[in-house]
């Protein structure tokens, strides 16, 4: 390496070009992509909610490993994360905690703060700075409310705007800037929405409608990169297990395309993603609980493909975070 102290000539400049290091930016996206973590946690095993947490390399295939336990068994939960710091907040039996984790470093969680109100079947959206947590059911009603974090900060929320809607079982995903919202049911029973709408994370405010999917659902796994966002699964009125996955440009407005197949219909899962890979896992496949985790190329259409197995069957609302998802890039 030579020694850049001192005064260049234009040519002087030319000759030691090459031996900069890369832009760190890129050094980041590429480590990150590579080495990115999903975390998922919580959830419904043998009828019981858990605590328990497992993560895989999103890069590779494989099993899950233990990761660690969360400070309250939960399912019903929803979960956001930075580069670094995974959040998870609210579940059932109701509860208002947030907690977080180290994503690179297995181990337990430490109490992050509180929600509100204690509610589950809510839904969270993130960028590298911040989370927002929307809609819910707080033990009585559906929710509209959003309120969000500053992940690398500890401590409770504070109010983002509402919802065009009350709505809970919904799903969201972010790019770096917006925040894209599927409602998914306005009543405490088998009602069902297509509507799909955004936020600005950076800002605060209400939504704005977004467009459509291809039908009222609720129940569904999200995940993105910075430019595509994917909708998959799902319950709607006369189909208990879609196996549909469709996607959406999230710079721009409109209604979902088709993107391809789940191994099978499936509901109740988790998701989350890298910039180039996204995975569901767990859920309720035609009436059974599954331990199949499945991914796809976001920048692609097709089926979904096996990637490993949890350690157990899990549903009913597990979350899952990760250190590279379509918010972070």
């Amino acid at each position: 390496m030579p020694n850049f102290n001192g005064v260049w000539s234009l040519s002087t400049q030319y000759q030691y070009a090459a031996d900069w290091p890369l832009n760190p930016e890129d050094i980041q996206s590429a480590s990150a992509q590579s080495s990115a973590r999903a975390v998922f946690a919580g959830g419904e095993i043998g009828g019981s909610a858990v605590n328990t947490m497992e993560f895989v390399t999103i890069a590779t295939t494989g099993n899950v490993t233990d990761f660690g336990d969360m400070t309250v068994a939960r399912m019903r939960l929803a979960g956001c994360s930075s580069y670094t710091r995974g959040v998870f907040g609210g579940g059932f039996s109701a509860t208002n905690v947030m907690d977080y984790i180290t994503i690179a470093t297995a181990g337990n969680a430490t109490d992050f703060g509180d929600l509100s109100a204690t509610k589950f079947q809510l839904t969270a959206v993130s960028s590298n700075i911040r989370g927002v947590f929307a809609g819910g059911y707080d033990t009585s009603n559906n929710v509209d409310v959003m309120e969000y974090i500053t992940i690398a900060s500890v401590g409770n929320v504070t109010d983002f705007g509402n919802l065009s809607a009350i709505s809970r079982r919904g799903t969201g995903h972010s790019s770096t800037t917006r925040g894209v919202i599927a409602l998914g049911t306005p009543t405490a029973s088998d009602s069902y929405s297509d509507t799909i709408e955004y936020i600005t994370i950076a800002s605060t405010g209400n939504t704005t409608d977004f467009g459509n999917l291809s039908a009222a659902k609720y129940l569904m796994g999200s995940h993105s990169s910075s430019t595509r966002g994917i909708f998959g699964g799902g319950k709607s009125s006369g189909t208990d297990y879609i196996n549909v996955i469709e996607y959406i440009t999230i710079a721009s407005t409109g209604d979902v395309t088709d993107f391809g197949d789940l191994l099978a219909g499936n509901r109740n899962f988790m998701s989350t993603s890298s910039h180039t890979r996204g995975l569901f896992a767990g859920g309720n496949a035609g009436g059974a609980t599954v331990d199949v985790i499945q991914y796809i190329t976001i920048a692609s259409t097709g089926n979904a493909t096996d990637f490993g197995d949890l350690s157990a069957a899990n549903f009913e609302g597990p979350a899952a975070v990760s250190s590279a998802h379509g918010g972070l890039f």
